[in-house]
């Protein structure tokens, strides 16, 4: 699967357009990822224990959205954005969202 902020993939024709494919993922904060972010508010630094979270949000909500489009027959997807947000006190959405396309390899 191609994957690209861009409207195209240089050198590519889009011969098909699928429409648009999307992923989400809802996490909540962890008490103990809460504690060590509390003392990094006093002394400052990396939070280490919600970047990592984010970064598993973004994953799950990028392959949710692969499999979408490779279940509609594409084998590219193409102006691909993120979008987060506050679900409730502690949970935050990362939502993905693109144009499921197929072009010609």
């Amino acid at each position: 699967m191609i994957l690209t902020t861009l409207e195209q993939v240089p050198g590519r024709t889009i011969t098909e357009h699928y429409g648009i494919v999307n992923g989400s993922s809802v996490r909540a904060k962890h008490a103990g990822r809460d504690f060590a972010a509390g003392l990094k508010n006093v002394f400052g630094g990396e939070l280490k224990g919600y970047t990592e979270l984010l970064n598993e949000s973004r994953e799950q909500a990028m392959e949710r959205m692969k499999q979408q489009a490779t279940l509609a027959g594409a084998n590219a997807i193409v102006n691909i954005r993120y979008s987060t947000s506050a679900i409730a006190a502690g949970a935050a959405e990362i939502f993905v969202y693109g144009t499921a396309v197929k072009i010609a390899l």
